[in-house]
């Protein structure tokens, strides 16, 4: 498939404990979107990954975000594309920082947007055991409060969605425990409570906007990092496809 060249520039937003990319000197080591940006930037797209602190609150991480977007493409409209807990930062950029007239467009991928019961368990058995720890080196945690499905219900309240700005989303969904071994533990305790899920994030949680599509494979293969069963079982591969069918559909919007 062509990749289309959109208008605006596309800006990628990673999600919890995420980074734009490790470099040692002027090599990349590892990327947060695996091949994403290449990919579309052979349709001579312009694709920027931002920044912003890896625990830290939606809020703290929208406010980046917007310092991200004002420095590198200031007063420029563009497409953002949120995994995870990126997603919620895009929407509070968008509602509560007056950005909305700059934002064209957001694709969330396995965003938790009514929380996830993953994240609820963590703060129930590891609150009081990690957070002195984390206390003591100065390290934010506000983030796993944020995620929690009460947090994510009032925020849901207090963010809605700006009228000129088109949503849409990615779920991802494990179909067997087998294909991904080291998501045991969360999938089964989101799938009692959610149903389907990605391995940390239900479907039903990540449904959202217009159009929701539900790829096959787990949180972080929604980001193009494959697992090494992948090969075996023919599932969640490359997705560089699946993100130029997401540009696809703006460009048919004419955006």
């Amino acid at each position: 498939m062509l990749v289309p060249r959109l208008r605006a520039p596309i800006v990628l937003v990673h999600g919890l404990f995420g980074f734009d990319r490790i470099q040692m000197g002027k090599w990349t080591l590892a990327s947060y979107f695996r091949g994403i940006p290449e990919a579309l930037e052979a349709g001579g797209n312009r694709v920027l990954v931002a920044r912003v602190h890896p625990t830290g609150s939606i809020a703290e991480r929208a406010r980046q975000l917007k310092d991200f977007l004002d420095r590198q493409l200031p007063h420029e409209p563009v497409h953002l594309f949120g995994h995870s807990m990126g997603g919620l930062d895009a929407r509070y950029l968008i509602s509560r920082l007056g950005m909305a007239p700059r934002v064209l467009s957001l694709t969330t991928l396995g965003t938790p947007h009514r929380g996830s019961s993953f994240a609820d368990w963590g703060i129930h058995h590891f609150k009081n055991l990690v957070s002195p720890v984390l206390d003591f080196f100065g390290v934010s945690y506000q983030a796993f409060e944020d995620l929690t499905v009460a947090r994510c219900r009032l925020f849901n309240e207090q963010t809605p969605d700006a009228p000129g700005v088109r949503y849409f989303s990615v779920a991802g969904r494990i179909k067997h425990s087998w294909e991904s071994l080291h998501w045991g533990l969360p999938a089964s305790i989101v799938e009692q409570m959610e149903g389907p899920n990605d391995g940390v994030v239900s479907v039903a949680s990540a449904r959202y906007g217009e159009v929701c599509e539900v790829w096959d494979g787990d949180h972080m293969n929604l980001i193009n990092w494959r697992s090494t069963r992948v090969p075996a079982i023919g599932k969640g591969g490359d997705r560089t496809q699946d993100y130029v069918r997401l540009v696809q559909r703006l460009a048919e919007e004419r955006f």
